[in-house]
C-alpha cells in the first residue's frame, strides 16, 4: 500500500523489506525490483537482501562502490543455489567456479554456457575492476547509469536464478 501511495503522489520512492529507497524508473520497479524483493524475503536469501540494500543505500547516498555490493548479492545467490542443489565441491576459489557448478552438464546445466559466460563477464568487468587495487592506473569508477545497470542486472540475475529453483 505504501508503494501505491508513493506512486500516486508521484514520489520517486519505493519501500521493500523494511527500507525506503529511490525509485527512478517505474518499469524497472515493476519488472525487476519488486519481483526481486519478493523472492529474497525468504530467510535463505538474507545475505543477498543485506548486500543489495547496501548497494542501493550507497547508490542513493552517492557512497563508494555500490556495484561491489550488488555483485556480492549476486555471488551469494549463485553460492546458495550451488549449495542447495548439492553441487558445491569445496574447492571453488571464486564466483567463476560457482558459475561453473551451475553450467555443468553433470549438474543438469542449470544455466546454459552462454549464460555462464555472461555471469563471469559481470564479475570480471564489474566486480573485479572495482574490487582490486588499480596500481598506477586511474581509480575505476562507474557512472550513475552504469551503477544503476550493475544493480539492476544483479537483481535480474538473482531473480532468474531463484525462479529456476
Amino acid at each position: 500500500e505504501l508503494n501505491e501511495r508513493f506512486r500516486r503522489a508521484k514520489a520517486s520512492l519505493t519501500y521493500h523489506n523494511g527500507f525506503i529507497q529511490f525509485a527512478m524508473d517505474v518499469q524497472i520497479e515493476m519488472q525487476i525490483a519488486k519481483p526481486f524483493w519478493d523472492l529474497v524475503a525468504d530467510p535463505i536469501w538474507k545475505n543477498v537482501d543485506i548486500d543489495m540494500k547496501e548497494a542501493l543505500d550507497r547508490r542513493d547516498s552517492n557512497g563508494k562502490d555500490p556495484a561491489i555490493f550488488a555483485a556480492k548479492a549476486l555471488e551469494s545467490a549463485i553460492k546458495i543455489v550451488s549449495d542447495t542443489k548439492g553441487w558445491t565441491r569445496g574447492t571453488e576459489k571464486g564466483a567463476a567456479h560457482y558459475v561453473d557448478n551451475l553450467v555443468s552438464a553433470a549438474n543438469g546445466s542449470y544455466l546454459l554456457a552462454w549464460e555462464g559466460d555472461m555471469l563471469k563477464d559481470y564479475f570480471r568487468k564489474v566486480r573485479n575492476s572495482l574490487g582490486h587495487g588499480p596500481g598506477l592506473e586511474p581509480m575505476p569508477q562507474l557512472t550513475l547509469p552504469q551503477t544503476d545497470w550493475a544493480i539492476e542486472a544483479a537483481m535480474s540475475w538473482v531473480r532468474s536464478l531463484i525462479r529456476r529453483m
